[in-house]
């Protein structure tokens, strides 16, 4: 089984996201185990305050480093984990072939960041690889978490009701996926392309290749380069 403890200032941002299609099905059948570790209860100060101002001043806040090392610390005195990820805009940028790699993982911590950030000493003493997925900033690192897990499960040997599927997704094998049709094979004036109802597998391999490399010359061609 796969187990990923999600360290997050507001983990019940992504209760939902866990409790419902495959992550709820991979859950269910013991695939993976998500954890969830609220930072508020590992502060010592009133309030239970997990941020702190920046030294050096500026606008914003820093998650404070007290509670995160001692989450930390308590996790990795637990278990060994294969990876401790932290999801900022300067990490690693998120594609497939990274999924196909974690999902190869047993134990992982996930820390999702918070306000300006995370203290560089976490970073420097903890994290083992930095992941992003875009270009952009969120309000907190969550829906990052939520997002690499869900590409990470999905993966897991019987997450999927036909385990082949995920090998025929976009990016799989560098190129987009090719157009999906079901029935009925008329509707309003339009029609299913005749090699999907022909049965001949080898025709409709080899039209399927096709258009997925005319589809990823149109749409993203540096994925050819």
């Amino acid at each position: 089984m796969m187990r990923i403890d999600i360290i997050s200032v507001i983990p019940a941002l992504m209760h939902s996201f866990f409790e419902h299609s495959i992550c709820k099905r991979a859950s269910d059948a013991g695939l993976v185990d998500i954890v969830f570790h609220d930072l508020h209860d590992f502060s010592l100060k009133k309030h239970r305050q997990v941020d702190d101002y920046p030294f050096g001043g500026g606008a914003g806040m820093v998650m404070a480093i007290e509670p995160l090392s001692r989450c930390l610390d308590q996790l990795l005195s637990e278990r060994t984990y294969d990876e401790v990820i932290f999801f900022t805009p300067d990490g690693q940028l998120l594609k497939q072939g990274l999924a196909n790699q974690l999902s190869l993982n047993t134990n992982m911590i996930f820390i999702c960041g918070h306000y300006k950030g995370i203290d560089e000493r976490v970073r420097d003493k903890y994290v083992t690889r930095e992941v992003s997925i875009g270009d952009y900033v969120l309000s907190g690192g969550e829906l990052a978490a939520a997002v690499t897990a869900d590409a990470i499960i999905r993966l897991l040997p019987g997450a999927l009701g036909d385990e082949s599927s995920a090998l025929t997704d976009s990016f799989q094998d560098g190129l987009l996926a090719p157009p999906v049709y079901t029935r009925p094979s008329e509707f309003n004036g339009q029609s299913v392309p005749e090699v999907l109802l022909s049965g001949h597998d080898r025709n409709i391999d080899a039209w399927r290749h096709e258009q997925s490399v005319l589809r990823t010359q149109k749409r993203r061609p540096d994925l050819l380069s």
